[in-house]
C-alpha cells in the first residue's frame, strides 16, 4: 500500500470510526440490543463504502461534513446486512471479521434486533441530514432505493431463492449487482447527487461515476468469490469454502476459477478506463485509482 493511499485511508477511516462510536445515544449503551449492534459495527472491517463515499466527495470538492450522515448510515446498513446474512436462517455462519458472529456472541434474538436497530437508526441519520440540508433529498431517495428490495435486499432475495439451483449469467449478474453492487454504487453516486443539487445535472459525469461504481461493485464480488476458494480463513476473517458447501451459484462455481480471474481483470480494466475519462474532465482520481488497486489485489 503506497504512502499516499495510506494517508487517505487513515484520514477517511478515522473520520468514519469516530462517527460510528456515536451512532446511538450514550444513555442506551447498556441496552442489550445496542451492545449487540455495536459489537458488530465496531468489529473492524475496511469501511470500503464510506471510504469510497468520502473519496468521491473529495474528487467533487464537497465538504465532507455534508456526507457524514450518509457515510455512517451506509456502514450501519452494511453491518446490519452482515448480521442478518450470518443468521442460521440465512448462511448460518459463525465467523465474521475474525470474531464470532453476532448471533453466536449475543444470541439469535438480539442479533436480529441488532440488525433491525442499525437499519432503522441509519434511516434516522439520513432523514436528519435531509432536515438539515434539503438539497440532499435526492441523495436520500437514492440511498433508500439501493438499500431496499430494488437493491441490496432484492439481491439477497435472489440469492436465497437460487440456492441449490443453476442460474444463468444474467441472473447471477443481477444478483450481485443488487446484493453487493447496490451499496457500493450508492456510496459513489450519493456525492454526485449532492454535487448536482448545487451545480446542475451532468450526464457525462454521472455516467462515468456510475461506470466506475458498477465495475467496482462487480469486481468486489468476483474477488470475494475467488477468495472463498483461495484464501485462508484466518487471513480472510470469515469462513471459506461455504459457497460450495451451500451449493451457491457464484462467479467461481459457474465459470471456474480461471475464467473468474479473467473476468476480474477485465472488470478492473474498465474501472481504470472510467477513472481515466474522469481525469480528462479535470478531476483528481489519484486516490480512487490507488484504492482500486488495493481492492483488486486484496487478500481479505
Amino acid at each position: 500500500m503506497s504512502e499516499k493511499i495510506s494517508f487517505f485511508m487513515k484520514k477517511y477511516q478515522d473520520r468514519i470510526e469516530d462517527l460510528l462510536l456515536r451512532v446511538f445515544p450514550s444513555e442506551l449503551e447498556n441496552d442489550p440490543t445496542v451492545k449487540a449492534s455495536m459489537y458488530s459495527l465496531l468489529a473492524g472491517g475496511k469501511r470500503i463504502r464510506p471510504v469510497l463515499m468520502y473519496m468521491v466527495s473529495d474528487m467533487l470538492h464537497l465538504d465532507l461534513a455534508v456526507v457524514d450522515d450518509f457515510a455512517a448510515a451506509m456502514e450501519m446498513v452494511h453491518t446490519y446486512s452482515l448480521i442478518h446474512d450470518d443468521l442460521p436462517c440465512m448462511d448460518d455462519d459463525c465467523l465474521r471479521r475474525g470474531k464470532p458472529t453476532c448471533h453466536i456472541a449475543h444470541g439469535e434474538a438480539f442479533a436480529l434486533l441488532a440488525g433491525d436497530a442499525l437499519l432503522n437508526r441509519a434511516f434516522e441519520r439520513v432523514l436528519q441530514a435531509v432536515a438539515a440540508d434539503p438539497k440532499t433529498a435526492k441523495a436520500a431517495a437514492y440511498f433508500a432505493e439501493n438499500t431496499g428490495i430494488l437493491g441490496m435486499i432484492g439481491g439477497q432475495s435472489i440469492d436465497l431463492a437460487s440456492e441449490g439451483k443453476k442460474i444463468d449469467t444474467g441472473r447471477l449478474c443481477e444478483l450481485h449487482e443488487k446484493k453487493t453492487g447496490a451499496l457500493i454504487n450508492a456510496s459513489c453516486l450519493i456525492p454526485y447527487y449532492i454535487y448536482a443539487a448545487d451545480n446542475g445535472e451532468n450526464k457525462e459525469l454521472y455516467e462515468l461515476i456510475h461506470r466506475f461504481s458498477a465495475g467496482t461493485g462487480l469486481g468486489f464480488q468476483i474477488k470475494d468469490d475467488l477468495l472463498d476458494v483461495q484464501a485462508d480463513a484466518s487471513v480472510l476473517g470469515k469462513s471459506t469454502g461455504k459457497d460450495q458447501r451451500d451449493n451457491k451459484s457464484t462467479f467461481v462455481t459457474v465459470f471456474g476459477e480461471k475464467s473468474a480471474q479473467k473476468m476480474l481483470d477485465d472488470t478492473y480494466a474498465d474501472v481504470y478506463n472510467a477513472l481515466d475519462d474522469l481525469a480528462k474532465l479535470g478531476f483528481d482520481v489519484t486516490a480512487l485509482r490507488q484504492f482500486s488497486d488495493i481492492l483488486q489485489n486484496r487478500v481479505q
